[in-house]
């Protein structure tokens, strides 16, 4: 099967993010988008039907053969694991030719959740919550009956919590992180705790080639002591932004004219829930993004 230069610019997108909500990872992703479309020329373009399924089926697959075998890798990982941060330029998501869809697919939070989810329940749970693929769809993509289709999502929606939309408000969600960060420089201990729920959790990712906790640390009391700990230890020469990272505001701390570390956030009810702070240097990004996201 032939893919013009046409049809590889318009898929990309798409199979780009779901491979990277499927993995959390942007170079895992980026490589199985490759062998996706490397593998069409093996294919006689007569007996398909539909590219752009055949394509996502591939890559669907070829995702979850990865996150079956990335289990071992996960047990060994040094301390929490947090997806891959994907810094954005928020200009990129305004493409009038594209289908918006839901949010929640691409946020730190969510694809935190994903993680307690069996492979076929995550990938179904995207293919159908995010990228609006019907049953039928779903069930040809990854070679189950549609009715086992209904039956994983069913499931999968009961693990997981739902991220409501107001806790996917951009401008809302900057605020309160503005304050929190104004709130932090000046040590002001009562807005902090206005801000930040008294059973916050901090998920802190070196992969075991940075300083880091091994543990996620709990409740407001030892979430601040740790933040002010981590500052405290940074040169002063740093510098921080509050960017666009995975459809949601995020400050990115830069050292060395690098990015050092990028803490974002999950929102909810006005209150600073979870925060996740991402020290591993092999998922900071060099650059902003030259992704499009489909499904934001």
């Amino acid at each position: 099967m032939q893919i013009s230069n046409e049809e590889y610019q318009q898929f990309k997108p798409l199979l780009f993010s779901i491979g990277y909500r499927m993995l959390g990872s942007v170079v895992e992703a980026e490589d199985i988008v490759q062998e996706t479309f490397l593998r069409t020329y093996q294919i006689d373009e007569q007996k398909l039907d539909n590219k752009k399924a055949y394509l996502c089926k591939i890559m669907t697959n070829r995702c979850l053969d990865v996150l079956k075998s990335a289990g071992y890798r996960r047990e060994h990982y040094v301390g929490p694991w947090n997806p891959e941060p994907l810094l954005l330029e928020k200009s990129l998501y305004f493409d009038p030719s594209e289908v918006v869809l839901q949010k929640e697919g691409l946020s730190i939070a969510y694809l935190r959740m994903m993680e307690h989810l069996a492979t076929d329940e995550r990938a179904v749970l995207l293919l159908r919550e995010v990228f609006d693929f019907s049953y039928l769809e779903i069930a040809n993509i990854i070679e189950k009956k549609e009715e086992n289709c209904r039956k994983i999502f069913s499931r999968a929606k009961q693990k997981i919590s739902r991220i409501e939309g107001e806790s996917l408000n951009y401008d809302k969600n900057k605020s309160i992180i503005d304050r929190f960060i104004q709130a932090f420089q000046m040590q002001n201990t009562d807005v902090l705790l206005e801000l930040i729920s008294e059973n916050v959790t901090l998920y802190s990712d070196g992969g075991g080639k940075v300083k880091a906790a091994v543990r996620p640390i709990v409740s407001v009391s030892n979430v601040l002591p740790f933040l002010y700990g981590v500052i405290k230890k940074i040169p002063e020469d740093f510098y921080f932004e509050v960017k666009n990272v995975n459809s949601q505001p995020a400050i990115v701390i830069y050292m060395n004219s690098k990015v050092h570390s990028i803490l974002s956030f999950y929102i909810h009810s006005n209150k600073i829930n979870e925060l996740y702070i991402t020290l591993n240097p092999d998922k900071l990004p060099h650059s902003l993004s030259k992704y499009k996201i489909q499904g934001w």
